[in-house]
């Protein structure tokens, strides 16, 4: 498994976050304080204007001088000055020359909205004037603006000002603004992401690298100490090691169980042989002229067979493992009648033939997609263990479900199954239902299904027989498009 880069570490993606979103919040900052310092300067400017206006009333006949018009224009930055008194008397100071007024902001109830967006047409002028636009020359535009007076809100004060300063003034407020957000965002990140880093991202790393060691050699790899830590990392921690240990147990005793399983195999071989050729001896008994040893000879037969098929269940579980399939387009209803052949010429436990029905009533004509061998072995074992159980009659249906799914029914008129075998059915040695089963029949069947894709469940069980469901999912067909009524496929007696 590749290691991340630099790049693509979690460290680095966590700083670049850090600085994205700090910035982020900057901007969001930054717009109101920017129409802020506007206003600001706006006010100040127009507080100065109005003390100087207040100059006139103190001068002999409300006139000034020239000189000093000029020097209280150029001190508060303005080509006119006019403040309206409530009693409508008007003071003004004016250059001889006033420039006209390219726009006119009236402060008086602006909005923080209208703020916003004065500000922002201010700056946007500038970088167009900056950059050579089409409207750059109105970078220098003259303003009025109008408002009541800092000083007194009873009397209004109107200015007449070049816009250059304040676009400057806002330049270097944002200059500013820029470089305290740069080193405010390096600073949060630097300490966000020290933070972080001894937080998640060491213990993080720490957690994939025995991930990663224990899954390359789940033996070889140390055993991980976790922490003490109740959060998150810690419950991670402490989950990660006991998940450790219950793989490690269950690899423990998978190897065990595999090399049983294989001494099992080989004596299970070898006693096969013995028992089949025990078996051919015994069947040259019925020859015999003593009544007594033709009398038991049937059994003794039937027990040698069932123990030979012992050892051929047992060496079929054992080797078989994952089950390999071959699935090929099929006719379930020859599947069907094939394995109730099969199942119609086993004999019972007690020597004696089969007398049973085997009732087939698949439509014909109805397509599967799958391994008609390892299907008709699941039909066999039901069938068995069916007619082993003493059931003589079995009842074969099939039914469409959705998405293209079916559902065989293999239903028997037997006693039921056991309160033993319910407790362990599908457990392999476990869920015999009869006397003298390994419970291997209804295992491998389920085996069979699942490595179809589908399921082998119990339906019922009681005194009056006992019902399997095959789910199927290899089937597009309309069973009920199929009209064909079932029949009885094989009797024997």
């Amino acid at each position: 498994m590749p290691r991340p880069t630099v790049a693509t570490s979690l460290s680095a993606k966590l700083l670049l976050l850090t600085i994205l979103f700090v910035l982020l919040a900057e901007v969001l900052i930054y717009a109101p304080s920017i129409a802020r310092f506007r206003m600001s300067y706006l006010e100040e400017r127009l507080a100065a204007a109005h003390i100087a206006a207040l100059s006139v009333e103190a001068a002999p006949d409300l006139m000034v001088t020239k000189e000093l018009q000029a020097k209280l224009l150029a001190y508060t930055g303005t080509h006119v000055i006019d403040l309206i008194q409530p009693g409508a008397r008007v003071y003004m100071l004016s250059r001889p020359m006033p420039p006209q007024a390219d726009a006119v902001y009236d402060l008086r109830g602006t909005g923080m909205g209208m703020q916003f967006v004065d500000a922002g047409n201010a700056l946007w002028l500038a970088m167009e004037g900056a950059l050579g636009g089409a409207i750059g020359p109105q970078r220098d535009r003259v303003i009025r603006v109008i408002d009541r007076s800092p000083n007194d809100p009873a009397q209004r004060v109107e200015v007449t000002m070049d816009e250059r300063p304040l676009i400057d003034a806002m330049l270097d407020f944002s200059r500013r603004i820029l470089a305290v957000s740069v080193a405010i965002s390096l600073i949060a990140a630097i300490l966000v992401y020290v933070t972080l880093h001894a937080l998640l991202v060491r213990p993080m790393r720490r957690l994939t690298a025995e991930v990663v060691a224990f899954r390359r050699d789940p033996d070889g790899a140390p055993p991980l100490v976790p922490g003490t830590r109740a959060d998150e990392i810690g419950v991670a921690e402490r989950e990660l090691a006991a998940m450790q240990g219950t793989v490690r147990a269950a690899l423990r005793q998978r190897e065990r169980l595999a090399t049983l399983g294989t001494a099992v195999a080989k004596i299970n071989h070898d006693l096969r042989g013995i028992l089949s050729t025990a078996s051919l001896l015994s069947e040259r008994l019925t020859e015999s002229a003593d009544p007594e040893v033709r009398r038991v000879t049937p059994r003794l037969v039937a027990s040698l067979d069932r123990a030979v098929e012992l050892c051929g269940q047992t060496l079929s579980f054992t080797r078989d493992g994952v089950l390999p399939l071959s699935p090929a387009p099929a006719e379930l209803r020859r599947l069907v009648e094939d394995a109730g052949a099969e199942v119609l010429a086993t004999a019972r436990p007690d020597g004696g033939r089969v007398e049973a029905e085997w009732i087939n009533e698949v439509p014909v004509g109805t397509p599967v997609t799958v391994d008609a061998a390892q299907l008709g072995r699941a039909l066999v074992n039901l069938g068995r263990n069916a007619v082993q159980a003493g059931a003589d009659r079995v009842r074969i249906s099939a039914e469409a479900g959705p998405s293209g799914r079916l559902t065989l029914t293999v239903a028997d008129n037997g006693p039921g199954l056991a309160p033993r075998a319910r407790e362990n059915l599908f457990q392999p040695f476990a869920g015999s239902a009869r006397a003298g089963g390994v419970g291997l029949g209804l295992a491998i069947a389920r085996e069979v299904l699942r490595a179809h894709g589908g399921d082998l469940r119990l339906v019922e069980s009681a005194a009056a027989g006992t019902t399997f469901a095959l789910d199927i999912p290899q089937c597009n067909v309309d069973i009920g498009a199929i009209a064909v009524a079932g029949h009885k496929s094989f009797v024997s007696h």
